[in-house]
């Protein structure tokens, strides 16, 4: 896949599961295994015992790799998700968002 719908930087929607209806930036994509990790959304806690490096030890908390098939990129517009499809802009290819067809920057 030469160019994915989802990129780092954009703006997504939750569409099910434990924060759906929750908003956040892509931090990092694994096009490979179909995932994509959320800033602040699919927040995993670790209970860690104390060690020399962490003394007071504690709980640890990470956003955790989510499947892409569970967000959408949200309008630019709205905000409300929307499916992406490609166009050819001034001899560029864009993401265009289907809803609104406002250019996803990025």
């Amino acid at each position: 896949m030469a160019s994915s719908k989802i990129k780092k930087g954009d703006q997504v929607v939750v569409l099910s599961g434990k924060d759906k209806g929750r908003t956040g930036t892509v931090t990092q994509v694994m096009p490979k295994d179909g995932k994509l990790v959320v800033d602040g959304v699919n927040v995993a806690a670790r209970h860690r015992k104390p060690t020399q490096v962490n003394p007071q030890g504690g709980i640890e908390r990470a956003p955790a790799p989510m499947a892409m098939s569970k967000v959408a990129v949200a309008d630019p517009k709205d905000g409300t998700p929307t499916r992406v499809r490609f166009e050819e802009r001034d001899g560029k290819k864009v993401r265009v968002a289907v809803k609104s067809g406002e250019t996803i920057d990025g």
